[in-house]
């Protein structure tokens, strides 16, 4: 059986359960080594290959790099599955922890042929590992538990202490010794954060050390069957694609795969409204985390942007030295990951104090206002890329002020989110309905690699015009669910009431 923890005065980590510091530091090294290896991707696609790069266009690396990011997240959804009828939040952890450390070392055998192959491993490792592991944090507290978001927030400061480690390691190592060294540097932090989670375990006292509900014999043994076919699928495809047997258009490819994300997450999400045996209460809930899913798909497609065409903006129109130092690229990334760490404590006081006073807006309306500010940061970038327009390189404050921008906004959305999928999901889909919420970042980490495919480095006077469609669209969007938002409010307090 599953156990919450139930006990309020269980306080051993800066006032919050114990299982939260387990939880804080396995994802601090898994995100060290996710975000330490992604900020490479596109700068490794795109270098020629008397630099050690794939010499892909911008086009093809953009596309290639929202496939990746899009997958990683898809993989939540029979991840969030795997876990609540197989397995366990805590097992799924543990071997998704594995298969990404596998990854990574893949990724730091310096040979082109096997690239892909790492990508794939960290695809389906990052799919069983990251939600359920968002998913126990919330599983951690009781419904009533005021300390819920506050504890999100913490949480997510743990992913932000180690990505701005991984953009700081990788990226150093890359820039100094070649790609390769950055990707090592990623499974080694993967192997610190599995040695910690197995010595720490047992802060957890059996939170998801069980499925939620477990399936019979006959069903357990053909889902594993079902999961076996699918590896071998998986393989057979990567190989007949590695020796030309079919082509490879990752601009087409990714423009199918994001319509198809959509429509498995609207098939997905109505099958459980509607399939799912839901009270009515549950149903108001379900709407109410609609709109926060639909926030969150439009948030990261903007915020994707950093591992793509910021990134690219920082390689070749910023300024990156001082005095005889040149700064290396991927160390632009981990501005934001440090406002997170220096921001999160005053959020996590912010939402108790607003509690306290019993000023507590609607999940919606807090994430509408998240999008916004976060699409305020590409009109910074408007003027930053008519900068480089004229043929000067914009100094490094610009893309210093995009990313304190963008890290409000996150701190507004994304960990309230995460708060929103634990108190708004029916209890018994918990796990699957974090996977559904996960899916949200596949569209929209697809979506950011097609929009970067538009940046055209050898027309950069088109850059300015991006920048700003980018912005007023999604301010339009963020306004329209701030609207709608002022009326979910009571569909909110009446599941927390249940």
């Amino acid at each position: 059986m599953n156990q919450t923890n139930d006990n309020p005065l269980n306080t051993a980590f800066f006032g919050h359960p114990k299982g939260l510091q387990t939880l804080f530091f396995t994802e601090m090294w898994e995100r060290m080594s996710y975000y330490g290896m992604r900020v490479l991707l596109v700068l490794y696609m795109t270098a020629s290959m008397q630099e050690g790069g794939l010499e892909f266009t911008v086009a093809a690396a953009g596309a290639i790099y929202g496939l990746y990011t899009g997958s990683v997240y898809f993989m939540g959804l029979p991840g969030g599955w795997i876990a609540d009828r197989l397995i366990g939040g805590q097992k799924a952890i543990w071997y998704g922890g594995i298969i990404i450390m596998l990854g990574h070392i893949i990724l730091a055998i310096p040979s082109d042929n096997t690239f892909f192959i790492g990508l794939i491993f960290v695809v389906l490792g990052t799919g069983l590992l990251k939600p359920n592991i968002s998913a126990v944090v919330g599983q951690l507290y009781s419904i009533e538990d005021q300390r819920r978001d506050a504890g999100y927030a913490i949480y997510y400061m743990g992913i932000n202490l180690g990505s701005f480690v991984g953009y700081i390691v990788c990226g150093f190592l890359a820039s100094e010794y070649g790609w390769h060294w950055g990707f090592g540097a990623a499974a080694v932090g993967m192997a610190a954060g599995l040695i910690q989670y197995r010595k720490t375990i047992d802060n957890l006292e059996g939170v998801s050390a069980e499925p939620v509900v477990r399936m019979s014999d006959t069903g357990d043994r053909n889902a594993r069957l079902i999961i076996g076919a699918f590896v071998l699928l998986l393989a057979m495809f990567t190989w007949m694609m590695m020796t030309g047997i079919i082509s490879f258009d990752p601009v087409k490819i990714a423009g199918s795969v994001a319509i198809a994300f959509l429509v498995i997450f609207i098939i997905y999400f109505c099958s459980v409204y509607f399939l799912g045996k839901l009270n009515t209460t549950e149903k108001k809930g379900m709407l109410a985390l609609l709109l926060v899913c639909i926030a969150s798909a439009c948030f990261w497609s903007g915020f994707e942007q950093a591992g793509s065409t910021l990134n690219l903006f920082a390689q070749d129109y910023t300024d990156r030295m001082i005095g005889g130092f040149e700064i290396p690229t991927g160390w632009f990334g981990s501005a934001n990951a440090l406002f997170i760490v220096l921001l999160t404590p005053f959020f996590a006081a912010l939402w108790i104090n607003l509690g306290k006073r019993m000023v507590t807006p609607a999940y919606g309306i807090k994430c509408a206002v998240g999008l916004m500010i976060m699409a305020s940061g590409f009109i910074v970038m408007y003027f930053a890329a008519q900068i480089a327009a004229s043929g000067l390189k914009a100094a490094p404050f610009w893309l210093v002020m995009v990313y304190f921008l963008h890290t409000v906004g996150e701190l507004c959305l994304s960990p309230i989110a995460l708060s929103a999928v634990s108190k708004l999901s029916p209890r018994r889909f918990i796990g699957q309905m974090m996977g559904v919420f996960v899916l949200t970042y596949s569209i929209g980490n697809i979506i950011a690699g097609l929009l970067a495919g538009n940046f055209d480095p050898n027309n950069v006077s088109e850059m300015p015009n991006l920048y700003l469609q980018i912005a007023t669209t999604t301010i339009g969007i963020g306004a329209v669910i701030l609207l709608i938002g002022m009326f979910t409010k009571n569909w909110e307090k009446q599941v927390e009431e249940v």
